[in-house]
């Protein structure tokens, strides 16, 4: 069994803090920001200040069918969490790659009609983020 790669999420961060900062956003990386529900540190890629407001970012790649996709709904139950705490006041999980089969599901919003606290976190592609950040928009 070879190794995993996961230099893929370092490139997926390279491509998205040069939009956070065109769109005026402070940027912090990789931040422990507490345990996860039932144990298990919890680190984001990101997070970012505007106007008072603080989000948390995580990024996901999924170059081809895989695993990913089955981590999801555990991570927007993660960043639900960190968000309902009360020290930030929205999540987004960006999705990257184009090894996705719930993909449309995932950005659709569905998944949070199924989760407490699921519309604190938006689910979207890497283009749809890329196009958010860099107008202010988050």
């Amino acid at each position: 069994m070879s190794p995993r790669d996961t230099g893929t999420g370092q490139v997926l961060e390279r491509m998205i803090v040069p939009a956070l900062l065109r769109g005026g956003y402070e940027v912090e990386e990789q931040i422990l920001i507490e345990n996860r529900p039932g144990g298990g540190k919890h680190r984001v890629d990101a997070v970012v200040s505007k106007d008072g407001r603080r989000l948390l970012i995580s990024l996901k790649w999924q170059q081809v069918a895989g695993t990913a996709e089955q981590k999801v709904p555990f991570e927007v139950i993660c960043l639900a969490e960190a968000v309902r705490a009360g020290q930030y006041d929205q999540a987004y999980l960006v999705l990257g790659g184009e090894g996705w089969t719930l993909r449309d599901y995932f950005i659709s919003g569905a998944l949070a009609e199924h989760l407490k606290n699921g519309e604190t976190v938006r689910i979207v592609t890497l283009e749809g983020f890329i196009a958010l950040a860099n107008h202010s928009g988050l």
